[in-house]
């Protein structure tokens, strides 16, 4: 792009939110609760609030009953199907083991919780911020940070629109804008490309493990009524995937014959040959799942990058001139499999901190007061004893894991906090942990019947992905020498195996997908083809490519996901 652009221009507003999603909302809320005048703005990329939000998703209310008190008097409220039975299950080739639910710990029971589609939780939140006077704008991405002369964090820039592929203005051409604010919450989710940004200009994981991060797929499937059973909520580890890899299911009953049914696959996984796409579509054909989705129809797909490093791994939250809140930071509870909650908790903690801070007459310093209170907060005692989980379950195996994660939850439980393992710790980073190829076994997978099981094109079509194709590529390969030579040549080209819809792949001379060794391989991405889930940016063995966001508005559209 060129540098004789005209200058941007700015709006001003005491606080810029960058990120739609739970957090994001609930700290708009909260301040506005706080202050009707407090300034505020909230970007979200994608073209609709909730349109790039996935998630399994079961809600545990205490934040929603925390910021609208008298929520359960409405009728219009995304909260529609309370659990009634939870089901665990230990997944074999043939069969299935149920574990006792009166033997889990105590944080794991959902008597309490909602059945929801968190996206339509998020457009019913903004509707309210924006009853409240917030400023809600989708369809437009945050794409900078901007910085005053000492370093302060004072708005973000969004990016401009109509920027065709040579990175020259096209004839739709529209410069974006600075949003400047005294302080700036981002809330982009996980892995967000901000967030990133700040964490290495101000070193905020210098002393935290690394983060840790798992793949999401989920389908939303109408299922025969006599199948069905509203409130119902099922997870699963172990099989297809093998011991020493780290994964489970969920299936959740909502309404209408409708049910949730999706794969989580850690993307520490070792063997490059792994598809966590087709580990999912494996698990469909589970002789005690299939039966359930048979005669039925599959509506929806997405899939989504979730944090999974939790205590240890999340960063300092505080910076100059702003903070990070909800998944930006790491807040979900692995063994909960729930991570709204603390979303918008984190949301609002941040929000009381910077109305604080605003009434004082502040801008753009550090909120340490809400670094220094989250690890005390309901956030902290939602994490703190879960914190060996997802360490025990690397180390050990799911089964092994599993049942020693489970004596530490009880232990942590009954012992005000207190684990006879302290705190074990996150080692490698998810790229780290890929192995080369030739320490593994290709792994051959059955072809989709389009019935039960489904490829990565079909599946990409029904989560309504859109993407100008003339404009630059949103996924930037840093060096193309080295993803032949390394991400090719040794990790036999695993990015066409851990993207969930198929936007990288390595082809011959003929157009073909290129054979291992093929000196012709070309590296091909179809960048239109992005749901966003962040996968590469997380799991490249070199960090060789860098997501950032495309054109405001674009992306997935997910409808009750």
């Amino acid at each position: 792009m060129s540098d004789n652009l005209e200058p941007r221009e700015s709006m001003e507003f005491d606080v810029v939110i960058v990120g739609g999603g739970p957090s994001g909302l609930a700290a708009a809320i909260r301040l506005k609760q706080l202050d009707a005048d407090i300034n505020i703005v909230v970007l979200e990329k994608g073209g609709e609030i909730g349109a790039h939000i996935l998630s399994g998703a079961v809600v545990d209310p205490v934040a929603v009953d925390r910021l609208f008190p008298d929520w359960r008097k409405e009728e219009d409220h995304p909260f529609k199907v309370p659990v009634k039975k939870d089901q665990f299950y230990l997944m074999g080739a043939g069969g299935k083991l149920p574990l006792p639910v009166w033997a889990m710990p105590p944080l794991m029971n959902n008597h309490g919780n909602y059945i929801v589609s968190l996206g339509n939780v998020c457009r019913w939140m903004a509707q309210k911020a924006e009853a409240l006077g917030v400023e809600v704008f989708p369809g437009f991405a945050a794409s900078a940070v901007i910085f005053n002369d000492q370093g302060a964090v004072i708005g973000v820039a969004t990016g401009d629109m109509g920027v065709q592929a040579d990175g020259t203005p096209g004839p739709n051409f529209e410069r974006g804008v600075e949003l400047h604010g005294k302080y700036v919450l981002i809330g982009e989710g996980a892995r967000g490309s901000l967030a990133k940004v700040l964490i290495n200009q101000f070193n905020l994981d210098e002393n935290s493990d690394p983060q840790k991060f798992g793949l999401g797929f989920k389908e939303l499937w109408e299922i025969d009524p006599a199948k069905h059973s509203q409130g119902t909520v099922m997870h699963s580890l172990g099989w297809p995937l093998q011991n020493n890899q780290d994964g489970g299911s969920f299936i959740y009953h909502i309404e209408d014959n409708q049910v949730y049914v999706g794969y989580v696959v850690a993307l520490g996984y070792k063997n490059p040959y792994l598809s966590p796409f087709d580990e999912f579509q494996k698990f469909k054909t589970h002789p005690s799942i299939a039966p359930l989705l048979e005669g039925g129809k599959r509506i929806a797909y997405g899939a989504r990058a979730i944090t999974q490093g939790g205590w240890q791994s999340v960063p300092k939250l505080s910076f100059p001139g702003g903070a990070l809140i909800g998944c930006s930071a790491g807040f979900v509870n692995v063994p909960r499999i729930k991570g709204s909650h603390n979303a918008m908790l984190s949301g609002m903690l941040a929000a009381e901190h910077v109305a604080e801070a605003l009434k004082e007459g502040r801008s753009n310093d550090e909120l340490e007061s809400y670094e220094a209170a989250w690890r005390s907060s309901d956030v902290g005692k939602d994490l703190k004893p879960v914190r060996n989980v997802k360490p025990m379950v690397t180390k050990w195996g799911s089964v092994l894991g599993t049942l020693f994660s489970g004596l530490d939850m009880w232990c942590t439980s009954l012992l005000g906090g207190w684990s006879p393992f302290g705190t074990m710790k996150h080692v490698k980073a998810d790229y780290e942990a890929t192995e080369k190829a030739s320490q593994h076994k290709p792994i051959e997978y059955d072809r989709p019947d389009g019935v039960l099981t489904f490829d990565r094109s079909s599946s990409v079509f029904l989560s309504n992905t859109n993407h100008a194709e003339d404009q630059p590529k949103h996924l930037h390969l840093k060096d193309a020498d080295l993803q032949k030579s390394s991400e090719f040549g040794e990790f036999a080209g695993l990015s066409r195996r851990y993207c969930p819809v198929g936007v990288y792949e390595w082809v011959d001379a003929s157009g073909d997908a290129a054979k291992e060794g093929d000196a012709s391989a070309t590296y091909v991405i179809n960048a239109q083809n992005c749901v966003h889930c962040k996968t590469c940016d997380i799991k490249d063995p070199n960090q060789n490519i860098n997501w950032v966001p495309p054109q405001g508005g674009e992306g997935p559209v997910y409808p009750n996901m």
